[in-house]
């Protein structure tokens, strides 16, 4: 009986130390970003029923064994930053990073963009994902882009940007005038802000004039359309046309047509009816305009938007997707083997990483992406002490069942004697 409870004794010490490793490591990444803690469970040995007549009495064992130590899956509490680039997943899902081996996951998110304009982790691992393909050789935007599709798992690469970076300029095609030029005899003015083929912001300025002599029903005028430079000392193109408004108002007939805009053809739009330019008897209004095109911008910066889009802000103020991280997901998480702290690496019992699809089809990161963020440890410090304690009565019980039966051997040793 005293063997069996050395045995039993020192089972319980080793694998207690076990457990309490597994709580100390716990405990020291508790400031740790993106950690995720341990937990151990153990498992009987053997056991050895006891009967008193016919009626079970319990079990006697011989000792214990750590049965696994399983990943804690749940959610860290999110601690505020001052970067986009600093992310937190909400739910299940890893971010992806690389050196020179294979992919590993992790749920430490805070990266950063270094001086290649690499997107990083902050020992300078890349993050993995899908590029938009909308950059030219020569460091050109050549589309823009909102949100950006995940491509194949296995065709995740490194998240590498151009360090300079230009928007294209887009020459104005249609410019839309809206509003009310009355039915007074004084000329009235509208202008609209359009851009070149070269880029240029130019001014489109239309002026209506009432005929002296008015056919009823309705009111007519002349209108003259004219693209120039913004100080008004440089005249490209004018243009004449007729318009004509019903007795409601309403516009019934535009022969306006298309302005020469520095090298440009552009389309004016004057509406019809009610949509567009009305000749009423109320107050004067500003008139608005909507005119496509866009200057020419170069980079600002890249940032990182909630949906994990990696955006390019231009000077002109257009913004446009260039990448997009992926975020990883695995049949059994648990099955993760742990490289270091925060890292890990897919194994059998994982499964190999996997991506969300939405009912078409399309992959998708399939969680929410919090920028301004990072994922704190999710291990609390009175979970933590408390498990600790525990582990170690269980410790100090054990230790104390070797003395005993140390103590039990020696008399028996002194009776035999």
């Amino acid at each position: 009986m005293a063997i069996q409870a050395f045995y039993t004794g020192i089972s319980g010490l080793q694998n207690s130390s076990l457990g309490i490793d597994v709580i100390s490591n716990n405990i020291a990444n508790i400031n740790t970003v993106g950690y995720r803690g341990y937990t151990t469970e153990f498992s009987s040995m053997f056991e050895d029923a006891i009967k008193t007549g016919t009626v079970s009495g319990g079990s006697i064992g011989s000792g214990v064994q750590v049965q696994t130590t399983s990943m804690m899956r749940d959610q860290g509490t999110l601690a505020l930053s001052d970067r986009s680039t600093d992310l937190a997943i909400l739910g299940e899902g890893w971010f992806g990073v690389a050196g020179e081996g294979d992919p590993l996951y992790t749920r430490d998110g805070s990266f950063g963009f270094d001086s290649n304009s690499d997107l990083v982790t902050s020992d300078g691992f890349y993050v993995l994902g899908t590029k938009g393909n909308n950059i030219s050789d020569d460091n050109i935007l050549t589309a823009k882009i909102d949100e950006i599709t995940l491509g194949e798992v296995t065709t995740q690469e490194r998240l590498r940007f151009p360090k300079t970076l230009t928007y294209p300029a887009e020459a104005t095609t249609q410019s839309k005038f809206l509003g009310n030029i009355g039915v007074g005899y004084e000329p009235i003015t509208m202008s609209a802000a359009v851009v070149d083929s070269l880029g240029n912001r130019n001014q489109l300025r239309l002026e209506f004039i009432k005929d002296p002599t008015q056919i009823a029903p309705g009111s007519q005028y002349t209108v003259t359309a004219t693209t120039q430079t913004l100080d008004g000392e440089t005249v490209s193109d004018t243009q004449v046309g007729r318009v004509e408004f019903d007795e409601t108002g309403a516009l019934s007939l535009n022969t306006l047509g298309n302005i020469n805009n520095n090298g440009a053809d552009m389309a004016i739009d004057l509406g019809i009816g009610f949509d567009g330019i009305t000749s009423i008897d109320l107050p004067l209004v500003s008139a608005s305009s909507i005119s496509d095109g866009t200057i020419g911008g170069d980079l600002v910066g890249y940032s990182i938007n909630r949906n994990a889009e990696v955006i390019a802000t231009f000077t002109n103020g257009e913004q446009s997707s260039v990448g997009k991280i992926a975020v990883y997901h695995f049949q059994n998480e648990q099955g993760l083997d742990r490289v270091n702290g925060t890292r890990f690496s897919a194994s059998s019992n994982s499964g190999d990483a996997l991506f969300r699809q939405d009912a078409n089809g399309n992959n998708i990161n399939g969680t929410e992406v919090v920028n301004f963020s990072l994922e704190s440890s999710n291990i609390e410090l009175s979970y933590g002490l408390t498990e600790l304690i525990i582990l170690q009565r269980s410790y100090d019980a054990n230790s104390k069942s070797i003395t005993t039966a140390d103590e039990m051997m020696q008399k028996a040793l002194s009776m035999g004697a």
